[in-house]
């Protein structure tokens, strides 16, 4: 056998990078989170893991509510920042356009290209972290993100997260079309 064992914090993929923001007592806070992913389709739950002890998971059990934003890779600085200090300690709603759309405690980014509003389906421990699911009540984004009416990521232009090196990533191209590529393997 030619494998050898990998070490640390293995991820075979790079993971979306996200803005996941709350209502922290009388403004919006948001945190960095790459550790999430949409598991269920309709009606759509995604899934969030937060670090116990964070204030965001708090506001998030508090409020029932929070949204996920969806950063460009041009704004890659603001994103980066918004997971290395504390909204215990920093004001990060100031580096923002905020707005709500029909959820109060659902802050959202109006620089990021795709927002997701959303309340609390339900949490599940974990021995570090919680694992916040929530369902997806409304989503925003402009014109010009879209390519016939489909949201379009190239347009995005995403932040992917890797680990355990750190880096990030934008998307590349299109490889195949879903669905369809393995087809021509069928006898």
């Amino acid at each position: 056998m030619s494998k050898v064992e990998v070490k640390g914090r293995v991820s075979p993929f790079p993971m979306p990078v996200a803005i996941l923001g709350v209502m922290l007592k009388d403004r919006p806070n948001f945190m960095t989170i790459a550790w999430f992913n949409r598991f269920n389709g309709n009606p759509s739950i995604w899934g969030v893991g937060i670090g116990k002890g964070k204030i965001t998971l708090e506001a998030i059990e508090k409020h029932g509510q929070f949204s996920i934003n969806f950063p460009s890779s041009d704004q890659i600085a603001v994103t980066d920042y918004c997971g290395i200090v504390s909204g215990r300690d920093v004001d990060k709603s100031r580096l923002f356009n905020v707005f709500n759309g029909t959820l109060e405690h659902a802050p959202m980014i109006e620089e990021c290209p795709l927002n997701l509003e959303c309340t609390l389906y339900k949490l599940v421990e974990l021995p570090k972290a919680v694992l916040v699911l929530g369902e997806v009540i409304s989503a925003y984004s402009d014109d010009r993100f879209m390519t016939n009416s489909i949201l379009d990521p190239k347009k995005v232009d995403p932040i992917l997260l890797t680990q355990p090196d750190n880096h990030y990533w934008t998307i590349g191209d299109i490889v195949g079309d879903a669905f369809e590529v393995g087809n021509k393997l069928k006898q």
